[in-house]
């Protein structure tokens, strides 16, 4: 090879002849590599012998060539048979030759007449070799030079391709990365071409200088700018790189920044990037003039529209004179008022700010210019991109119809309608196209369909539920006609459940949804004693519910249900039964006043306002729904429950999202059940329950009133009586009993990340969680301090005989009830959760700190979730 050294063992299978070696060990490029690539592209004609001159030119043959053909090679030149031969022909021949990078030795003789041309051809690139590349892979790279295997090789295109691979690099921040280019020599005039790439590592910008700035601070136009500087703290950060295109950003992000603090003179007067002599960071110089700061002048509006009153826009103008001058309040005016045209049916009203410099006061007048333009009418509505979806699906969803008065408003409203569907790609926008006239407008609805089956996979540890896993198969747009066909499986320690559903939203193409679920879901209560896991109770409900909902305007509609229950409430009988009874000693009164089997015919309504931009994910508007149930309607249960909830969302600039959501609800008998106070007039299994996932930071139903039984297992004072709780929880016997009541409030702000981070789909965000249920009769209200029940010596049974069927003594086991955590005092948790649209699907993550919570409360800091769509 010439050049190269012991790094090029790894071409020996070349095959490279001893004579290839011996040209390798004599070539030029070895002596000197970096002349040979850095020749110039029509080199000086190589010296050669005398030839004379002012002979008749009789032949002229071609040697040497062995892949071109002579005639070829002939075609390229000026010298034909019959020519009087000159030393000027001669060169110009030679240098024709040279030009078409063919070559790479050219020589000429003249034999009385006969002229010889003696060439040597390029080779033929063999392969492309890469060394040293570990940023920047081989299908980056490859696809960006001009050499390839089979092509001639030339000098220039070498040179060409070096300078494009350390362009390749300087875009990946590497400014320090350097390409020398090497030639193996193989047989058959072929060669490998070696690029040794040193990449250097990623130039970092060191420092960003400002100089002339007065008004505001470095530090505070630093965090205008995209680009930051390298600090320990940015480790992750891609800002801190160097990247001419974000220089170019940043000095328009300062001007936008001084717009909008009122000093329309600003200019940016140079900005320059140095590189550190060690070629590993970039300094960065701004040398800007910040100018006056002005105020606003007179505000007005200048309408060539029939329907607006520009006196009258102006004084609704939230631009007022004698404000500082804000450039962004501008633009958004001009929005504005485009919008507002727009909802009178001027789509392609133009609306120019006309703007009056005045330097003596410093002020800046502003005229919004609204041009004369046609009232537009909707010619047609085009679906297009839909393969699966029905097109009544998607233009059911549109506020406007053929011939409808175009409004910007109802164009926005449909677009979000559509999003919502869930079955499109989330950047869909409603395209406007002109009609066949002026007043005319075609809607194109250009949808890019995504998977709308999801299959919903989540795990996660309870220390109440130990392992928890759910998993859901549904189908949101079954067939193409918007239908919803779902079937969901629970399974845990704690709960086991298996729901069928299915919804039509548009019964018979009319605007009525209608749904019907049905369900079987067994839930057993349990609690722990010496680290053994113990059911309490068991209940088991199968079921259905049917619904129809209308809408009674644009944002709002009623939704109407019917439910019917049958439950059955167990417990076990070897642990709480005695002399086939159940136990209030064992169980507690709580307990068996819930066994049972009951009916419950629930008769339900909600009205729902919601004015979402997308129900999906959501990112302004607002939502509240009321909802009342009645059970009593038959069956053997009779209560009524109101229940209500809102959520208001809010875009608050720079990607952040803010939202808070609040929810509340009561439920009250119809009738007593009985005259004892520790029997609750509503049953255990109609109350309220609250825990994760309402409230994070807290286990599932461990927020709330409960019953804590806590076993005896020290004598204090060696009288041979225990008479000291346990204080591990594990040790506790922990019973949740609901409430009547409850509220639950949330406030969370959704972080936006860098774009890489939005790639990879991570959307973190913080919140903070406050609710409480509370409010049920107290089902201890007169009980002892130290109960004792037995272990039957005999049996194994649980019992409240000291001796058993035989008269043997048995073992005594003594505790103590607390009844705890009924109080509307809130609980609170802060925390941070991420969610990741993973490669195996969605993921959720939370860790939550509970700051404030009540005895009994259950606290969990973490919890996970997984799914996946097909």
């Amino acid at each position: 090879m010439i050049g190269r050294n012991a790094g090029i063992a790894g071409f020996r299978s070349a095959k490279a002849s001893p004579l290839c070696v011996a040209l390798l060990a004599t070539s030029a490029i070895v002596a000197a590599p970096q002349a040979v690539f850095a020749q110039a592209a029509t080199p000086d004609v190589p010296a050669s012998a005398p030839v004379p001159v002012g002979d008749t030119i009789r032949t002229v043959s071609i040697e040497g060539s062995q892949r071109l053909e002579p005639d070829t090679i002939l075609s390229y030149i000026r010298l034909r048979p019959g020519q009087t031969y000159t030393q000027a022909l001669g060169d110009q021949a030679l240098k024709d030759l040279y030009a078409t990078e063919l070559f790479a030795d050219v020589s000429l003789r003249n034999n009385s007449g006969d002229v010889v041309i003696q060439v040597k051809e390029n080779p033929v690139i063999n392969r492309i070799i890469l060394e040293g590349n570990k940023r920047l892979k081989e299908d980056k790279i490859l696809p960006e030079i001009k050499l390839a295997a089979r092509q001639i090789f030339t000098r220039s295109k070498v040179r060409a391709d070096v300078a494009r691979i350390i362009e390749l690099y300087k875009r990946q921040g590497r400014f320090a990365a350097t390409v020398e280019p090497k030639m193996v020599l193989l047989d058959q005039n072929r060669v490998d071409i070696v690029f040794e790439i040193s990449e250097g590592p990623k130039s970092k910008v060191r420092q960003i200088n400002i100089i002339g700035n007065e008004k505001f601070g470095d530090g505070k136009l630093r965090g205008e700018m995209v680009t930051k500087q390298a600090r320990f703290f940015r480790l992750f950060s891609s800002g801190t790189s160097y990247d001419p295109d974000r220089l170019a950003f940043d000095q328009q992000k300062l001007r936008q920044f001084y717009l909008t603090e009122g000093y329309a003179d600003f200019r940016v007067v140079s900005a320059v990037a140095e590189l550190t002599p060690d070629k590993r960071d970039f300094i960065i110089t701004y040398v800007v003039e910040e100018g006056d700061r002005y105020k606003f002048g007179d505000v007005k509006i200048d309408s060539q529209l029939r329907d607006f009153d520009g006196d009258k826009l102006a004084a609704r103008l939230p631009i007022k004179q004698g404000d500082w001058y804000n450039a962004k309040m501008v633009e958004d005016q001009v929005d504005g008022l485009t919008e507002t045209a727009g909802a009178f049916g001027y789509a392609f009203a133009d609306v120019r700010p006309d703007f009056a410099r005045n330097k003596e006061d410093l002020t800046m007048s502003v005229t919004f210019r609204i041009a004369e333009a046609p009232r537009v009418y909707v010619e047609r509505v085009d679906v297009n991109g839909n393969t699966l979806t029905q097109d009544k699906v998607v233009r059911r969803e549109f506020r406007l119809a053929e011939g409808d008065a175009f409004n910007t408003f109802q164009i926005k409203r449909s677009t979000n309608r559509i999003k919502s569907l869930g079955y499109f790609q989330e950047k869909f926008e409603i395209e406007q196209k002109p009609g066949s006239a002026p007043d005319r407008i075609i809607l194109e609805a250009n949808v890019e369909e995504k998977p709308t089956g999801e299959l919903q996979l989540s795990a996660g540890f309870s220390s109440l539920e130990s392992f928890i896993f759910q998993g859901s198969i549904r189908q949101n747009n079954f067939r193409g006609r918007g239908q919803t066909v779902g079937l969901s499986v629970d399974y845990s320690r704690f709960s086991r459940s298996v729901q069928v559903s299915f919804t039509e939203p548009y019964l018979f193409d009319k605007n009525i949804s209608t749904g019907i679920d049905i369900y079987r879901r067994d839930y057993n209560s349990f609690n722990q004693f010496n680290s053994d896991r113990n059911t309490t109770y068991k209940q088991a409900t199968t079921g259905f519910q049917v619904r129809a909902g209308v809408p009674l305007s644009e944002f709002m509609s009623l939704i109407g249900r019917y439910t019917f229950n049958l439950d059955d409430v167990t417990l076990d009988r070897d642990t709480f039964y005695v002399n086939d009874e159940c136990s209030v000693l064992l169980a507690g009164r709580y307990l068996c006043d819930a066994i049972g089997k009951r009916t419950s015919s629930i008769l339900g309504a909600s009205i729902v306002y919601d004015t979402l931009d997308n129900r999906l994910r959501p990112t302004r508007g607002n939502q509240v729904s009321v909802s009342a149930d009645f059970a009593g309607l038959g069956g053997s249960v009779k209560y009524a429950r109101l229940t209500a909830n809102a959520a208001k969302y809010w875009a608050v600039g720079g990607g952040f999202i803010f939202s808070v959501r609040g929810e509340g609800g009561i439920i009250k008998a119809l009738g007593s059940r009985s005259d004892d106070p520790a029997i609750d007039d509503i049953r255990l299994t109609d109350r309220f329950f609250l825990g994760e996932p309402q409230i994070r930071g807290f286990d599932i139903r461990g927020v709330g009133p409960r019953v804590l039984r806590k076993f005896l297992v020290t004598d204090s004072n060696g009288d041979g009586i225990l008479d000291t709780p346990s204080t591990d929880r594990n040790q506790w016997v922990d019973d949740a009993i609901g409430g009547k009541y409850y509220y639950l409030t949330r406030a969370e702000l959704e972080i936006p990340l860098g774009s890489g981070a939005r790639e990879l789909g991570l959307r973190p965000s913080i919140y903070v969680d406050a609710g409480a249920v509370f409010g049920v009769a107290n089902p201890l209200p007169n009980n002892p301090n130290n109960v004792v029940y037995y272990t039957d010596a005999v049996t194994g049974r649980i019992t409240d005989s000291p001796t058993s069927s035989t008269g043997v003594a048995n073992q005594a086991t003594r505790y103590i009830e607390e009844y705890v955590g009924d109080t509307p005092s809130p609980r609170v948790s802060v925390g941070i959760g991420v969610n990741w649209n993973s490669p195996f699907g969605p993921f959720r993550l939370d860790f939550a700190k509970v700051l404030k919570k009540a005895n009994g409360d259950d606290p969990k800091t973490f919890t996970f979730n997984v799914g996946t769509q097909f």
